[in-house]
């Protein structure tokens, strides 16, 4: 008898007693606005930014409403031009070419490997087509490009990275943290994220300047002082009167939660990565099934997990999804003709029409993918490989295409 998996895909844990506990106490308050603190206190948001600037080893920290609203601040900080061109993958999803069109760009898609990270001959080709100045880079789903050879081209073309890294908080490449490469780094706090405070975000960088600007454009009107993580106040001297109010703060009552949840981070970074390495054992070998490779250096953090059926017909792909979902377990597939929940491709977001890329639209075309909450043991993982195995040997029919 086929066995049935019963678990939800989009159930996460709960929150726990302790940032229960903290969040009642800023409801107590009364004060959720950021810049609302009693006399002698720093206030919950403020601590927040100083303790994530701490983990991630950055200067600066600015913690906002969402991680979306921290990639368009950072695309402001840095000038943006209105018709401006912005190099970003073609992997990826649609809040990150909508920051960018929401800030008067034009997203500039660079093409996909099979291992899932952003091409660098196309990206190297596209710099040179397009003379963008701004790469949005987004570390998709989890996967880590070669950080040192993206640096070291970008760098020599005079290329300043953005780095989206809301699928790779607290993963590393050769033990650099993810976002500590770019001149500045946007992370997400939304549920599905590796700190879950419903909506959120946090972006950090080194540079003064940057940081003051995106500090103002956050709302943060004349009260940048109160700030525990940001330039110090010579920093604002005319930013102040030069950047609009474009708010988007963080309030208290999430940055209370998140808190509690930074303290416990590589430990949970952890828990997921041994459920993923059920998954990816659970499927190695699996005819015309592909594993994405993960490099030596790359230190991922894994709360979903991707593979391929490539040259597989769309007919073929829709049965493999199907018969998963009739046994309980939820595969996203992110090749479909049309854009479904979350998953749509570069062709879908026609605000930002693009050049055709065959090789990237095969390797679109055959990504399946699927969360891995931590409300899973490593026993479900074993059984939803073993169902998506079967499901797949018994679609498949030789290559195909």
């Amino acid at each position: 008898m086929n066995e049935i998996f019963t678990g939800n895909f989009t159930q996460q844990e709960p929150i726990s007693d302790e940032a229960i506990e903290a969040a009642v106490n800023v409801m107590r308050s009364g004060r959720l606005h950021r810049y609302n603190v009693g006399e002698g206190e720093d206030g919950e948001v403020a601590l927040l930014e100083q303790e994530f600037a701490a983990y991630m080893g950055s200067k600066y920290c600015l913690a906002v409403s969402s991680g979306g609203y921290a990639i368009a601040t950072a695309l402001r900080a840095l000038g943006i031009a209105p018709g401006e061109p912005v190099l970003t993958n073609a992997f990826t999803l649609a809040p990150v070419p909508g920051a960018i069109a929401s800030t008067g760009g034009v997203p500039v898609f660079v093409g996909v490997t099979e291992d899932l990270v952003i091409d660098l001959p196309d990206l190297e080709a596209k710099i040179k087509a397009t003379g963008s100045r701004i790469l949005l880079l987004s570390h998709m789903r989890g996967h880590i490009c070669d950080m040192d050879d993206l640096m070291m081209l970008c760098n020599a073309l005079e290329v300043q990275v953005i780095e989206d890294c809301a699928h790779t908080m607290g993963a590393r490449w050769n033990g650099i943290l993810s976002g500590r490469h770019g001149v500045m780094a946007a992370y997400s706090t939304q549920t599905y994220k590796h700190l879950n405070s419903g909506e959120g975000g946090l972006l950090i960088s080194d540079d003064p300047d940057l940081m003051a600007k995106a500090t103002m454009l956050s709302g943060s009107y004349m009260l940048f002082e109160r700030h525990l993580a940001a330039p110090g106040p010579e920093y604002f001297t005319e930013t102040k009167y030069q950047t609009p109010n474009i708010s988007g703060r963080m309030d208290h009552l999430r940055a209370a939660i998140l808190r509690v949840q930074l303290r416990d981070l590589d430990q949970q970074c952890a828990r997921w990565n041994e459920r993923y390495k059920v998954v990816e054992d659970g499927l190695a070998d699996t005819t015309g099934l592909a594993l994405i490779n993960r490099p030596e250096a790359e230190a991922y953090v894994a709360s979903s997990f991707q593979f391929l059926l490539l040259d597989w017909s769309e007919e073929a792909i829709d049965d493999v999804v199907a018969r998963c979902m009739k046994r309980g377990v939820e595969l996203k597939w992110f090749g479909g003709a049309e854009p479904a929940g979350f998953t749509s491709r570069y062709d879908s977001w026609r605000y930002a029409p693009s050049e055709a890329m065959p090789g990237s639209d095969r390797v679109l075309k055959g990504i399946l993918d699927l969360r891995l909450p931590l409300t899973f043991s490593p026993a479900d993982c074993a059984q939803i490989a073993r169902i998506i195995r079967a499901e797949v040997a018994a679609v498949y029919q030789g290559p195909q295409g």
